[in-house]
């Protein structure tokens, strides 16, 4: 099977990829593999003539994995969003496509014969440049993929023709991060259709929309850890066989892909994700989820957003540390983190940002973040 790497560097147009998209889906042509590193090589041979396309995980805590992706993959997870979302529309693109969340708007306009409309994101990711790009659809029924900082700075302070084309679209499907209580707050007090979503490029994106599987997908926690398993699971790593052998395992027959994730599934399959398993920190012997502690600073008047880490420290072992978007006193949020959830669970360093250092595909930096809280 032949491999058509496609370079999208700043500037490139998302929509010359629908021709070749076309045809691997059709089976008519190469699989894609669109990447943005310019030195980036595909050398190898694809495993079988089912892959369509080879997309690069988001790397945020490691090395990006090129994930293969099958005909038969992408078709059940387009499938099973139009079910979930009970339509099929048209798409707002506002994310690379060289990720899973902003190639899988392609994939979903494919299958459902419909025209995207691709948000300028030549000045970065802005109110204006969304609500323009918005404002150009044409279908009745209409979709777009947000990460949780872009709905973040629309709703900062959204002028009155934001939240007009941000009400007028059926669903708005938030994924790549957790949403966090204020923002989700935030979003039910302006009325808007936000679905929850989770996934991976390993699993062609979201799989689980408000907690619930899309059909024909199961998931399952093995000692706290999800796994999951159905017709949208990736065919392996491209070119490494040892990973995939490590991440997709077979139980009784049946294959699954082991998440990093923690969670939970309840008898009717319905699925609550506790957040990264790294995201469990112990400080001074004590458990302390970072989760918990970025919901309380969120819920603080004038936090935009938090992230939580664990750093390194001599005293602790591993020290609780937040990054915070916003303005806010720092001792106003160790009290209230103290007041909620204890002493242990204190930041030690808090950094306030103007924003969160972002990788390309609009999921926080977790490496930069460290850094920066390493050094404060």
């Amino acid at each position: 099977m032949e491999l058509l790497p496609v370079h999208t560097p700043e500037g490139f147009d998302p929509l010359e990829l629908l021709k070749p998209l076309a045809a691997a889906l059709a089976g008519e042509g190469p699989a894609v593999a669109p990447h943005v590193r310019a030195d980036q090589t595909f050398d190898g041979a694809l495993p079988n003539d089912e892959i369509a396309a080879v997309i690069s995980t988001s790397g945020s805590t490691g090395i990006p994995k090129q994930t293969m992706l099958s005909v038969d993959a992408l078709a059940a997870s387009a499938m099973g969003t139009a079910f979930a979302l009970k339509a099929e529309g048209q798409w707002l693109l506002t994310l690379p496509v060289h990720y899973v969340a902003g190639f899988q708007v392609l994939v979903r306009s494919l299958f459902a014969g419909t025209q995207p409309w691709v948000m300028d994101t030549s000045a970065g990711f802005t109110p204006e440049a969304f609500t323009s790009a918005a404002a150009e659809l044409t279908d009745r029924v209409r979709f777009t993929s947000l990460v949780p900082t872009q709905l973040h700075r629309l709703l900062a302070d959204p002028s009155p023709e934001t939240l007009r084309v941000l009400r007028r679209f059926d669903r708005i499907l938030l994924g790549g991060a957790p949403a966090g209580a204020s923002l989700r707050s935030l979003a039910r007090s302006h009325d808007l259709k936000v679905v929850e979503t989770y996934g991976m490029s390993e699993t062609c994106g979201g799989c689980v929309y408000d907690g619930t599987p899309l059909d024909g997908v199961e998931l399952r926690a093995v000692d706290g850890r999800l796994r999951i398993g159905g017709s949208v699971l990736a065919d392996g790593y491209f070119n490494a066989p040892d990973l995939t052998e490590e991440k997709f395992v077979f139980n009784a027959g049946e294959r699954w892909f082991v998440t990093d994730d923690a969670g939970e599934v309840a008898l009717d399959g319905s699925v609550t994700v506790h957040g990264r398993l790294d995201d469990v920190i112990i400080t001074g012997g004590l458990k302390v989820s970072a989760t918990k502690v970025s919901d309380v600073i969120e819920a603080l008047p004038g936090v935009e957003q938090a992230m939580v880490l664990g750093i390194s420290s001599e005293e602790w072992g591993t020290a609780v540390a937040a990054a915070v978007v916003g303005d806010v006193d720092t001792e106003v949020i160790r009290q209230a983190v103290h007041v909620e959830l204890g002493a242990h669970a204190v930041p030690k360093a808090i950094v306030t940002l103007d924003a969160l250092p972002l990788l390309p595909g609009g999921k926080p930096d977790r490496r930069t973040i460290s850094t920066l809280l390493e050094r404060a």
